[in-house]
């Protein structure tokens, strides 16, 4: 049966290069303060990390998704595996490190408003060197997505990239290679965080002009989420803004993520912008409606008639 977002290509739809981690996910009434307790609601397991999460989403949409990355060879790598093959998402890329190890992350989230704090274990595995048949499929995908861990591969991809795959990349923070990155994407999509990054603060500066300045350092189309507002864009020399539909949230754990893989799914479907944005905010917002990043995940019916119901609207008009 025939999906609105079908493709007839025998390639990949969106090609996905990142980390994967294994989130353990407390539930909590309330954060405690240093040297306090608070009583644990509920926990559970997920897989996790942004290539992990946002392959996860791209399949979940019914887009046709393969994951390069690396797991250790331990329980926790075939957790996140079990996890990937239950979405659907091609794993014949992902290597298993022989004596290498997982990384975690511990998240606690609030229950009265879903926000979570994160604690993370930096990978430790090798860094991704793309091979003969990574770039094989790099070449015919119709778009590859870049999470904050594949920074340094701006080169290699955008070399190796076809004419017709666009380059998407999520940008968690200044790091070397992130001015490549600028230089490179097609797509360079940072959290509103990002705008405050020492190398661009320039003094005291309203969020539509900080957009602005750091728009001149891209040479491709800037995003910028920003949580519960939504996402921004400049374009034909306005800021826009894709707001987010009214979703009861009661986990934002993965929503980034997730806005960026249903981006990437619909970039690659030759969706115009603004319509593309609105694919994302919807996906991502709806994503918060059950723990974990990935079980809120809508299906591609519902994320299209989301879409239908929001409008961008024009923050800051021409200069």
């Amino acid at each position: 049966m025939g999906t609105p977002l079908q493709s007839t290509a025998n390639h990949m739809d969106v090609l996905v290069i990142g980390r994967n981690c294994l989130d353990y996910i407390a539930v909590v009434e309330r954060l405690p303060a240093e040297d306090e307790k608070a009583p644990l609601a509920f926990r559970f397991v997920e897989g996790g990390g942004q290539g992990g999460t946002a392959a996860c989403c791209v399949a979940r949409l019914e887009g046709r998704v393969a994951l390069v990355g690396k797991v250790g060879e331990d329980d926790e790598g075939a957790r996140c595996l079990d996890r990937l093959h239950a979405f659907g998402v091609d794993t014949r890329f992902v290597e298993i490190v022989k004596g290498g190890r997982t990384p975690v992350a511990y998240l606690f989230v609030t229950k009265k408003n879903g926000r979570r704090t994160i604690i993370y274990e930096p990978n430790q595995l090798p860094k991704m060197e793309l091979t003969r048949e990574h770039l094989a499929m790099l070449s015919s995908a119709n778009a590859v997505l870049l999470d904050p861990e594949t920074t340094y591969l701006a080169e290699t991809v955008k070399r190796n990239a076809g004419p017709h795959t666009r380059i998407i990349y999520d940008c968690e923070r200044w790091k070397p290679g992130v001015d490549q990155m600028m230089a490179l994407a097609d797509y360079f999509i940072p959290s509103a965080t990002f705008l405050e990054s020492r190398p661009l603060a320039n003094g005291p500066m309203e969020f539509c002009q900080q957009v602005r300045r750091l728009n001149n350092d891209i040479k491709g189309q800037l995003i910028v989420t920003r949580g519960e507002d939504g996402a921004f864009y400049p374009h034909d020399g306005r800021l826009y803004r894709v707001p987010t539909p009214v979703v009861r949230a009661v986990d934002t754990t993965g929503a980034g993520d997730n806005f960026h893989g249903a981006f990437a799914l619909a970039i690659s479907f030759g969706f115009e912008l603004h319509r593309a944005v609105r694919f994302a905010v919807a996906t991502a917002s709806l994503s918060c409606r059950d723990y974990g990043g990935r079980q809120g995940l809508p299906d591609v019916r519902e994320a299209l008639a989301v879409t239908g119901q929001i409008k961008e609207e024009i923050v800051c008009g021409p200069r």
